[in-house]
């Protein structure tokens, strides 16, 4: 009896499941396919890729450069014991460009400026603004989940390509002027090993992050019900869901790029 109700309520799980899926791609699509659409609403875009790019700036910045100072410290006390220490320059480069980058720019963001999303719109969900906006023969998609999607989209990368560079600002602080290694074999080392697509490959991870944290929380927050309390869940939900969607994604998309690598023909 036991088994069969662990069995039942498994598959009742993940139905649910695929139908939450389901209804967040096609909100998605039917969300994106507003682009093209009039009236324009470009000053919205940019308004929302204000709150989700500029005011992101000051807190990539300070998480960016003790991520470069701790990731180099590490390394170097390992290199150090193998006599390698001319190699942690390249190494927190490619760490931070392909993974640590993109990931960490994407977990601050969801929580910051997607937990905004979902409440915002929670909010106006449970006041009755969107229902209002609804009778006024406002296509709501367009105007409030459409510029937030492709803000994300377009500032990601931007935050992320500041992120790898305060990034190795810090670790050329921590190698160079810290432990004092030669500062020509850290420069030239780098320039070296990494490679443009290695940088494109985490703007183009961080891409997708955008995209992800932008759909679920604002897919949380237009669907809120439950008044003041919904709207918690909501966000507390729509950002767990975000970050473990870009934890998980991550893997995938850095073996989906390894994989184009070998049909390439490009090693590394």
């Amino acid at each position: 009896m036991f088994f069969h109700g662990a069995v039942k309520s498994a598959r009742n799980m993940l139905i649910g499941f695929v139908e939450e899926v389901g209804d967040i791609v096609l909100f998605f699509t039917s969300s994106i396919r507003t682009v093209t659409q009039k009236p324009s609403r470009a000053p919205e875009i940019i308004q929302h890729m204000e709150f989700i790019g500029n005011q992101s700036v000051g807190i990539i910045t300070l998480t960016s450069l003790f991520t470069g100072l701790a990731l180099s410290v590490q390394i170097y006390l390992g290199f150090k014991i193998v006599n390698m220490v001319n190699l942690v320059g390249p190494t927190v480069a490619l760490g931070i460009s392909r993974e640590l980058g993109p990931v960490l720019t994407g977990l601050i963001v969801a929580a910051r400026a997607g937990g905004a999303m979902a409440a915002r719109l929670g909010t106006m969900r449970v006041n009755e603004q969107i229902d209002a906006l609804d009778v006024m023969g406002i296509n709501v998609k367009q105007y409030l989940i459409m510029p937030r999607i492709v803000a994300a989209i377009l500032c990601m990368p931007l935050l992320t390509a500041l992120f790898d560079f305060i990034a190795m600002v810090g670790s050329y602080f921590m190698c160079v002027v810290l432990v004092e290694l030669d500062e020509a074999v850290f420069m030239q080392r780098i320039a070296d090993l990494l490679e443009v697509r290695h940088i494109m490959e985490g703007l183009f991870k961080s891409a997708v992050f955008g995209l992800v944290f932008a759909v679920v929380c604002t897919y949380r927050g237009f669907n809120t019900k439950g008044g003041a309390r919904g709207v918690g869940e909501a966000t507390n939900r729509g950002v767990v869901l975000s970050m473990v969607l870009i934890i998980v994604l991550d893997y995938f998309l850095t073996n989906l790029i390894r994989l184009y690598y070998v049909a390439v023909g490009i090693s590394g």
